[in-house]
């Protein structure tokens, strides 16, 4: 190994615990703990070199959110592909969506919360935050019907699972109606 591939190596090592670092303090403090100062003492590196990484504590924010994209993807294919049936597949999905986000809050504040420097619904989106979108797109397409664009349809799903999540973690809905929940999303929305 020569010593250019050494540095870069050690590079995206730092990086990467520079961002589970992140992300870890932010699961466990919320995302205000998280700052270049207390990220320095927690991985033993000085401010300078957090710098020579990410611009700033929203550069991070938006690591942690293609990361959380790239995990919510394959979380996403998972329960889907799992599942028998176009129906069943839904539910799996939207269950999936909405486990994640539980599961993951500080991640889920990265991606749809807080200014990680991120573009959505744009060519310069990048693929992290596409692929999470094709995911569900996969899907729904499916049960989109021949008169709604696969695409439109899939944004209006998100956006009830979206507020779902949001809803339910903000404690603004009777607990115990979840399954509910999704079942009639699915039934109303996702017609199959």
């Amino acid at each position: 190994m020569s010593v250019q591939e050494r540095k870069q190596r050690e590079q995206a090592d730092r990086e990467r615990l520079i961002v589970a670092t992140a992300r870890e303090l932010a699961e466990q403090q919320g995302w205000d703990a998280v700052t270049t100062r207390q990220l320095a003492e927690r991985i033993e590196y000085s401010q300078p070199v957090l710098y020579s990484h990410f611009r700033g504590k929203r550069e991070i924010i938006g690591a942690v959110a293609l990361q959380g994209a790239a995990e919510m993807a394959a979380a996403l294919r998972a329960a889907a592909s799992a599942a028998d049936g176009p129906r069943a597949r839904v539910t799996a999905l939207a269950r999936a969506y909405l486990d994640f986000a539980e599961r993951n809050p500080a991640v889920y504040d990265a991606l749809f919360q807080l200014d990680g420097g991120l573009v959505f619904a744009d060519e310069k989106t990048p693929e992290p935050l596409k692929d999470a979108f094709a995911a569900l797109l996969e899907t729904l397409g499916e049960v989109a019907g021949e008169d709604v664009h696969s695409g439109l349809f899939t944004e209006v799903f998100w956006a009830a699972l979206h507020g779902l999540a949001t809803l339910t973690r903000a404690g603004r809905q009777l607990t115990g109606d979840a399954e509910r929940r999704v079942e009639l999303l699915v039934d109303r929305l996702a017609v199959v």
